[in-house]
């Protein structure tokens, strides 16, 4: 009998791919355009399927120099983005798209070293533009996720880019390898290297919520979490999560609401109660100023050009 304990268990759904390990279960939708389950450890790791992410709340300095008019229409690209394409590769070659009937030709016991499930995406800005994203699954239920954006004349400058995930429940506490403290592309020269914990989900008490907990040039990330929505639990216990870089290092926020969240608060008291955890690795962050708030704009040195290519990659696997 062949020897199936390095090798992925495949199902070929009508609208899913479902790729199953020993310790792990992932399930890529077509219809929703993503990762739609992520289960390691005995845990859901995912509330909504992870889409690429291009706000980040703006800040005082943001709105001192105008920045949101210039660039609000990445407000609606992160709230709203189409799927135009989906593709699937087994071992390396490229299949059919397996949806019905398609997939009636693959029986029960398909098994392989290595699947790639690719999803391509649409902006609804003026002129759109392009993100492509590749989740490559090895027999170990390592996930490496390949982002690409494309640029185009014409669009402003970003806020942020990346990709954002979005857990069931609050984390009890996160550890990273990078810069101590909160850190932006601007404002990096008091953080110091090493490997830092965090308890809870801290968000900055500013009179008026706005953007924070920035970790620049990360090396590598774990997420901890006890709870889950599954009320059959009866014990739940820690388990975590670990993002970690491939070529180069990334840039996260891990918070307890979406930057749309943060922007549609206008006081502390007005935000919603936490319950999720959000994640955002990042490819590229715009730096946060703070030469004056009337005016004076980020340094060229720190924007992301929305007319540049912008690649960056990064692993997922169980603590």
């Amino acid at each position: 009998m062949e020897n199936t304990a390095e090798k992925l268990q495949i199902i070929f759904g009508d609208a899913t791919l479902g790729v199953k390990g020993e310790d792990f279960r992932y399930i890529f939708s077509y219809a929703t355009g993503g990762l739609e389950s992520l289960h390691v450890g005995g845990k859901e790791w995912l509330y909504r399927t992870p889409k690429p992410t291009f706000w980040r709340a703006v800040t005082d300095n943001d709105r001192g120099n105008g920045f949101p008019l210039r660039s609000g229409m990445w407000l609606s690209a992160d709230l709203f983005i189409h799927t135009v394409k989906r593709q699937v590769s087994i071992d390396g070659k490229q299949i059919p798209l397996p949806i019905a009937p398609e997939n009636n030709q693959y029986g029960q016991d398909c098994f392989a070293r290595e699947a790639a499930v690719t999803f391509v995406y649409e902006t609804i800005t003026v002129p759109s533009t392009i993100v492509t994203v590749v989740y490559r699954v090895d027999a170990w239920g390592r996930i490496q996720c390949d982002v690409h954006y494309q640029g185009r004349p014409g669009l402003p400058e970003l806020p942020v880019f990346g990709m954002r995930f979005v857990m069931p429940t609050a984390a009890e506490r996160y550890r990273y390898k990078g810069l101590s403290g909160e850190t932006y592309p601007d404002r990096r020269e008091g953080g110091r290297e090493g490997i830092y914990e965090v308890q809870g989900l801290p968000v900055t008490p500013y009179l008026v919520p706005q953007e924070c907990g920035m970790h620049v040039e990360t090396e590598w990330l774990e997420v901890f979490r006890r709870t889950e929505l599954d009320n059959r639990s009866k014990e739940w216990k820690e388990t975590g999560l670990r993002f970690a870089m491939t070529d180069r290092t990334f840039s996260f926020s891990c918070l307890p609401y979406t930057a749309e969240e943060l922007e549609n608060a206008t006081h502390q008291e007005e935000l919603p109660p936490a319950r999720r955890t959000v994640l955002c690795i990042l490819g590229a962050v715009r730096g946060v100023g703070g030469i004056d708030s009337w005016g004076a704009d980020v340094e060229p040195a720190y924007r992301i050009s929305g007319e540049t290519d912008i690649r960056y990659s990064f692993t997922i696997e169980k603590c």
